[in-house]
């Protein structure tokens, strides 16, 4: 915990609070505020979005190619590698011109999948996923929120139980619905949150495992991204 532990406590210490020292942008970071943000920034009009419902494609190709969705990834694994302060002001220059385009490029640097995948993937799974989400082959979205469930997570109802298949192997059989996720139209990776039940305990001595997270291939057979739902008319 940073400071929010002292928030968070009822009394905080604000001498210790201020005493940590503030976040400053790397020139790198500096350099692409100055010059990607602002072209995105330029190349982008809100109007024309909410009018179109979507992106410009051109916006698409160059946040793509710029690495605007892998701010987060560190660069040996195809990302920009910018600090936390750094994604922070990007998003801020990018919502004073456009919200649909800063909260385009928020969720794949913020609720994942790839910060989960930094800190609990296997080295296979990194392998494979960062490069791609660095650079926007793959689009990532997060599914937490449910008809019946918003972003508390203690309520979902989807749920994965665990099974052998025909020939042994340990799988998880997905039981979801998900609504209001952000980017879920046009994801091709989906950061799954679901209650795991292993009634065979084929996992370990628990029945109930409580919230996990899967990657989950939007191609799979019984996904359905195509009714999209906008009841706020914000995309």
């Amino acid at each position: 915990m940073w400071v929010e532990g002292e928030l968070f406590s009822g009394n905080p210490d604000f001498k210790k609070i201020f005493a940590n020292p503030y976040p400053t942008l790397s020139q790198e970071e500096h350099d692409f505020i100055d010059n990607e943000v602002n072209e995105v920034c330029a190349m982008t009009s809100d109007w024309e979005v909410f009018e179109s419902r979507d992106l410009p494609k051109e916006v698409w190709k160059y946040l793509k190619e710029k690495k605007f969705l892998g701010m987060i990834i560190p660069k040996e694994d195809g990302g920009l590698g910018f600090s936390a302060y750094g994604h922070s002001c990007v998003i801020e220059k990018l919502a004073s011109h456009s919200q649909v385009l800063a909260i385009t490029v928020m969720v794949p640097n913020s609720i994942g999948p790839a910060e989960l995948l930094l800190h609990y993937g296997t080295e296979a799974q990194k392998e494979h996923y960062l490069p791609r989400l660095a650079d926007g082959s793959d689009i990532p979205c997060f599914a937490l929120t449910e008809p019946e469930a918003g972003s508390d997570a203690g309520s979902i109802q989807s749920e994965g139980v665990v099974f052998k298949d025909e020939e042994g192997e340990v799988k998880i059989r997905l039981n979801f619905e998900k609504r209001y996720i952000t980017l879920s139209s046009i994801a091709t990776v989906i950061g799954l949150a679901f209650v795991l039940k292993d009634p065979e305990k084929l996992l370990g001595k628990n029945e109930e495992w409580g919230i996990t997270c899967a990657l989950v291939d939007a191609k799979l057979k019984g996904i359905d991204q195509t009714r999209r739902h906008d009841p706020l008319n914000v995309l």
